[in-house]
């Protein structure tokens, strides 16, 4: 069966996208199709080149090596999104294309469901069945955030706060509640730390928590389907932060001392290399 794949972002997710999309033909047997929606942005102290038509060509071209029916989709979504723009966190510390997956209920051109993920996942086993579950009458399915399920919660369960990086959405039901129509309310109007995670932890009706092996966001696992390159805090030889992101291969060495993916980086390592030469 086909898989429907979301990526959302600027010129900047080129390499994590391409990366990612080679993880899955890995492990999904049937055609991909993956939809990137982009724009150009300005806020107040910073701008925003939309991602490139040659970023996606270069994404379908590996994706039909692989499954001739598979695809690639550019929506450059700038006027959508400047018609009704998140004005409250347009200059956070964190990018306004965070919040760019909030407007694809106005994309008439995807499809019903949409598995969206953040350019620095990588695919380790094949989400087929995760992807195929039943999701009557729910808006999305999603992880719990590994540190943010401590501190926030937004319902009478004590975890119950989605990490926003991975999320099997159901577009019709979310058109219903107009869920997305509110969190794009509330991120034009209320400053918030994370802001699309936080709207869409407040606001969502019938989010469904799935395992967290579907967005591992500490350390590998051995059922890890999707590890999530995120920020994590590390408490030897000194308490600080480690990020590390997929396309930075020598410190996903270095530093996160892993190799489980090294057949896919070495891929997007070679392809690099080739498209580099041919622009000279």
């Amino acid at each position: 069966m086909k898989m429907n794949i979301l990526y959302c972002g600027d010129a900047n997710m080129a390499d994590g996208m391409l990366i990612s999309t080679l993880s899955l033909t890995k492990h999904i047997k049937g055609p991909i199709h993956v939809y990137a929606l982009t724009a150009s942005i300005k806020a107040p102290s910073r701008q925003f080149a939309a991602l490139s038509q040659d970023a996606v060509d270069l994404v379908q071209t590996q994706l039909q090596k692989v499954n001739p029916l598979s695809s690639a989709e550019l929506f450059d979504i700038t006027d959508i999104f400047n018609a009704n723009p998140p004005v409250a966190n347009l200059d956070t510390m964190f990018t306004p294309y965070c919040m760019l997956r909030l407007y694809s209920d106005l994309v008439p051109e995807l499809p019903e469901r949409l598995l969206y993920l953040d350019t620095d996942i990588i695919c380790r086993e094949s989400p087929q069945h995760f992807y195929d579950q039943d999701m009557t009458g729910t808006e999305f399915v999603g992880v719990l955030d590994h540190y943010g399920k401590w501190f926030f919660h937004s319902q009478l369960r004590a975890l119950d706060y989605v990490n926003s990086g991975m999320m099997l959405m159901n577009m019709p039901q979310i058109r219903k509640t107009e869920l997305f129509e509110r969190c794009r309310n509330v991120c034009a109007t209320v400053k918030m730390f994370m802001p699309d995670q936080s709207a869409l932890n407040k606001l969502a009706d019938t989010k469904r928590l799935a395992p967290r092996r579907y967005n591992e966001q500490r350390r590998l696992h051995r059922n890890t389907v999707f590890q999530h390159f995120t920020t994590s805090f590390r408490f030897f030889p000194w308490v600080h932060t480690l990020s590390v992101k997929p396309w930075e291969v020598d410190r996903v060495h270095s530093d996160l001392h892993l190799h489980e993916y090294d057949d896919v980086l070495g891929e997007y390592e070679e392809i690099k290399t080739k498209v580099g030469q041919s622009t000279h």
